[in-house]
């Protein structure tokens, strides 16, 4: 495993990946946000390294797979990072500050606020961090949200000039209100009418990027997903059939997936996931989420970019605000709005 430096290359940053995802899912999440770094990054150079909270439930199969990539947190307080990712997790418990690792992600998000130029908060790891800073409350739906959602600008932001509408994939159990996140200076920056807010952003010492949707989703994800959750109704882990991901299947696909709905609610046995149909739900499935997605990040990257440039004496204190945005965006004033 290769020591985290203390200093990068020339004009290149330094980010690392907190993956907090369980077993069956952590290689994806992990190809998924190197991948979308790099299609951000362009030629910049870049060095990402990979974090693991301890406190995370893991298999001792998987500990010993990522001993071998990734750092154990404590490696994190003393990282020159320049920014930070932090990925969900699948949540076990109602209350996030149940959860075994919530102590950790605690001691992260302060962390964060005074070490990074930026961290982005992915999905329950958006969740916990309003939690922890400003004590806003996660609502639970009634069932899951689950599909891909048009999503709008909620207002002019370098993150999001120029960029229109923007198509993102949500799963998740529960959501944060609007109204609160607003009351503690919260900045929406797009939002559905069908799944709330997508994502928002705060300037402090650090800026925080907060997503409830997945741009780093690949076309596949989604469907990996819903027949994870066909697998435990049919072993009896959870009592309703999962309902399938919104405007995500075409005609055809919707068919033969509620088709085999049919069979599993007549037939309720674990064997029947054999021959859940994965190839027919897939071979036409899209990513129009992916283009936008980049585009996000390589305004993320950018901006780590042009906070580390700054990085250097000056003979008056710099105002860190988002009307400061040190790098001039393609399509966008200095204020953010589109030219």
């Amino acid at each position: 495993m290769p020591p985290i430096p203390n200093a990068t290359r020339p004009g290149g940053i330094t980010i690392g990946l907190i993956n907090n995802m369980p077993d069956a899912a952590l290689e994806a999440t992990e190809r998924q946000f190197v991948d979308l770094i790099r299609a951000g990054s362009g030629d910049a150079p870049v060095q990402l390294f990979l974090f693991a909270i301890p406190e995370v439930p893991r298999s001792d199969f998987a500990r010993r797979e990522m001993a071998d990539r990734y750092h154990d947190i404590a490696a994190l307080w003393d990282a020159p990072l320049d920014g930070l990712i932090v990925t969900g997790a699948e949540p076990r418990t109602k209350n996030l500050k149940d959860e075994p690792y919530w102590g950790t992600l605690a001691r992260l998000v302060d962390w964060a606020r005074e070490h990074t130029a930026s961290t982005v908060w992915s999905c329950l790891a958006a969740h916990a961090a309003v939690l922890h800073a400003d004590g806003i409350e996660r609502r639970a739906f009634a069932e899951k949200l689950c599909g891909v959602f048009d999503c709008e600008s909620a207002g002019a932001h370098p993150m999001t000039a120029a960029l229109g509408r923007l198509r993102m994939p949500h799963s998740r159990y529960n959501d944060l209100p609007e109204a609160a996140l607003r009351d503690c200076g919260y900045r929406i920056l797009t939002r559905s009418a069908a799944a709330g807010v997508d994502m928002f952003a705060r300037q402090d010492k650090s800026f925080h990027l907060f997503f409830q949707g997945h741009p780093e989703y690949e076309a596949m994800t989604l469907l990996r997903e819903y027949r994870r959750d066909v697998g435990r109704y049919l072993k009896r882990e959870r009592d309703d059939y999962p309902a399938l991901p919104r405007d995500y299947f075409d005609a055809g696909a919707t068919m033969t997936a509620l088709q085999f709905r049919d069979r599993a609610l007549a037939d309720r046995r674990e064997h029947l996931l054999a021959s859940f149909p994965v190839g027919a739900l897939g071979v036409r499935l899209t990513n129009p989420w992916r283009s936008g997605a980049v585009r996000l990040y390589e305004r993320w990257v950018q901006f780590l970019r042009g906070r580390k440039a700054e990085r250097r004496p000056h003979p008056v204190a710099l105002r860190r605000a988002w009307r400061d945005w040190p790098l001039t965006l393609a399509g966008s004033t200095a204020d953010g709005t589109a030219s």
